[in-house]
C-alpha cells in the first residue's frame, strides 16, 4: 500500500515536471516572437548633386619691390665733404645728394687757364703778322746791302784792271771778288726775309697754334667733367632707404654712398608656373592681398605691367610683375599674395569630409540611405558606396564612384554606423 503510494506519487511528480517543461518552451517561443526592435538611429543627411567641373583657388606668394632701386656712387674716387640727405628723406630728380673734395681739380683748372692765356696771345700775334717797324728795318737792311754790293762791284772792276795791267797780284783781285759774292748772298737772304715779313704769317703756323690752344681747352673740359662728377645727383625721384657713408670718408670709384628707391609706383613680383602665366594677360587687373591671414587681409588692385620672357632657372617659374599705386602701407620687401582661380573639368559629387570613412585599396567609403524599412515610417537601411577622392577644398571633397546623384549621404556620426543599420534622417 505504502509502496503503491510512492509509485503513484513518483508518477505525479514526473507528470508535473513534463507539463512545466512544455510550458517553459512555449513561453520562450512567445518571448522570441515578442522581441522589441531597437529604434532607428537619427542621422543628418544631405542630397548629393553631380558636377561637371569645379574652380580651384591658388595662392602665389610674391614680394613688393620698388620699380627702380639704385646704390648711388661717384664715378671718381675722393673724400666726401658733404652729404645733403639722410635715410628716409624724399628727393626729386636732379637734386644734389653728396659732394667730393675738388680742391686739387680746381688748382689744375687754374693752371690750364693760364696756359690758355699764353697760347692765345701767341695766336693773336701770329694772326696780326709782323709789325711795320720790323718790315721797315728789314727794308733798310736790304738797301744797306745793296749799297755795299754796288761799292764792292766797282772795287772789283778796278782790281781787275790793275791785275790785268800787272799793278797788283792775283790774290788782291780774288779777295775783292769774294767780297762781292758774299754781299750778293747776304742781299738775297735779306730780300727773302723782307718778302716773308711783307707776306705775313703762314697759315700752317696759325693752324698749329690753334691746335695747341684746342688741346689745352680739351684738358680744361675734361677737368670740368670731373668736377661735375664730384657732385652726386638723384637720377630719379624717390626715397633714400640707406645711407652708407658719412662726411670725411674717402671712397673709391663706384663705392655706394646711398640707396635710392623710386617713389610713386611700386611693383609686386610673383613666380607663376608656365601654364598659369600663359593665362595672364598684360594690362589685366589683379587683386593683391597683404596680411597674416584671411581675416587680416588688406587688398589692393594693380595692373599686370610685364611678364618676363624667361623661366627662372631655380624656381622654374615665370615672373609676373603687377604695378601698384604707391601706398603708405606697402613697403619694399613686404610679402604679398596673388589669388588665381582655375577651372577644372571633372565629373563627380561634392560631399563633406566628415561623411567619408577609409575603405580598402586606397578608396574611401560613403554611407547613404539605402532601401526604406517597411516596419517603420521614414526609416532606412544604411548602404555603403565606394568612392575615390578627386579634390579637397577646405572641409569638402569632390568624389566619384558608385554614389549617384540624388543619393542622400550621411554627413556626421559615421563612427556609430555600419552598413545594414536602421537610421532615420533628422530634421
Amino acid at each position: 500500500m505504502g509502496m503503491g503510494v510512492r509509485v503513484a506519487g513518483g508518477g505525479l511528480v514526473r507528470a508535473i515536471a513534463v507539463r512545466e517543461s512544455a510550458s517553459s518552451a512555449v513561453s520562450l517561443v512567445q518571448a522570441a516572437d515578442e522581441t522589441v526592435v531597437p529604434p532607428a538611429l537619427p542621422v543628418q543627411v544631405m542630397a548629393v548633386e553631380s558636377v561637371v567641373g569645379y574652380e580651384t583657388e591658388r595662392i602665389y606668394t610674391g614680394e613688393i619691390v620698388a620699380r627702380r632701386s639704385s646704390d648711388l656712387g661717384f664715378e671718381l674716387g675722393g673724400k666726401v665733404v658733404s652729404l645733403q640727405v639722410d635715410e628716409g628723406d624724399m628727393v626729386v630728380v636732379g637734386e644734389p645728394i653728396a659732394r667730393l673734395d675738388t680742391a686739387s681739380l680746381d688748382a689744375q683748372r687754374r693752371e690750364l687757364e693760364a696756359q690758355v692765356a699764353v697760347q692765345l696771345a701767341q695766336l693773336q700775334e701770329l694772326e696780326a703778322g709782323p709789325r711795320q717797324q720790323t718790315i721797315d728795318a728789314a727794308q733798310a737792311a736790304v738797301e744797306d746791302l745793296q749799297a755795299q754790293l754796288e761799292l764792292s762791284q766797282i772795287q772789283e772792276a778796278r782790281r781787275l784792271e790793275l791785275y790785268q795791267g800787272g799793278a797788283i797780284a792775283r790774290d788782291d783781285y780774288d779777295q775783292q771778288a769774294f767780297n762781292t759774292a758774299s754781299l750778293t748772298s747776304r742781299l738775297n737772304q735779306a730780300q727773302r726775309q723782307l718778302d716773308e715779313l711783307r707776306a705775313g704769317t703762314r697759315v700752317e703756323q696759325v693752324n698749329a697754334q690753334d691746335a695747341r690752344l684746342a688741346e689745352i681747352q680739351a684738358s680744361i673740359d675734361s677737368l670740368d667733367v670731373q668736377i661735375a662728377k664730384s657732385v652726386l645727383y638723384a637720377p630719379f625721384s624717390g626715397e633714400v632707404s640707406r645711407r652708407v657713408v658719412d662726411e670725411g670718408t674717402v671712397v673709391s670709384v663706384g663705392a655706394p654712398i646711398v640707396t635710392l628707391m623710386e617713389g610713386g609706383v611700386i611693383e609686386a613680383r610673383f613666380g607663376l608656373p608656365s601654364d598659369r602665366a600663359a593665362n595672364v594677360t598684360l594690362g589685366s587687373t589683379q587683386t593683391i592681398a597683404v596680411g597674416a591671414g584671411k581675416t587680416g587681409d588688406r587688398t589692393y588692385t594693380g595692373t599686370v605691367s610685364r611678364i618676363l620672357p624667361e623661366v627662372d632657372p631655380q624656381s622654374r617659374t615665370v615672373t609676373v610683375v603687377v604695378e601698384l599705386p604707391s601706398h603708405e602701407a606697402l613697403r619694399a620687401g613686404q610679402t604679398v599674395r596673388l589669388k588665381q582661380t582655375e577651372r577644372q573639368s571633372l565629373d563627380g559629387v561634392w560631399v563633406p569630409s566628415t561623411a567619408l570613412v577609409p575603405g580598402s585599396r586606397g578608396l574611401w567609403s560613403l554611407y547613404v540611405l539605402g532601401a526604406a524599412d517597411a516596419t517603420a515610417i521614414d526609416t532606412f537601411v544604411v548602404a555603403k558606396r565606394d568612392v575615390e577622392v578627386l579634390h579637397t577644398e577646405g572641409d569638402r571633397m569632390l568624389v566619384r564612384g558608385t554614389v549617384r546623384a540624388g543619393d542622400r549621404a550621411i554627413v556626421n556620426g559615421i563612427q556609430r554606423i555600419v552598413p545594414g543599420q536602421r537610421v532615420t534622417p533628422s530634421t
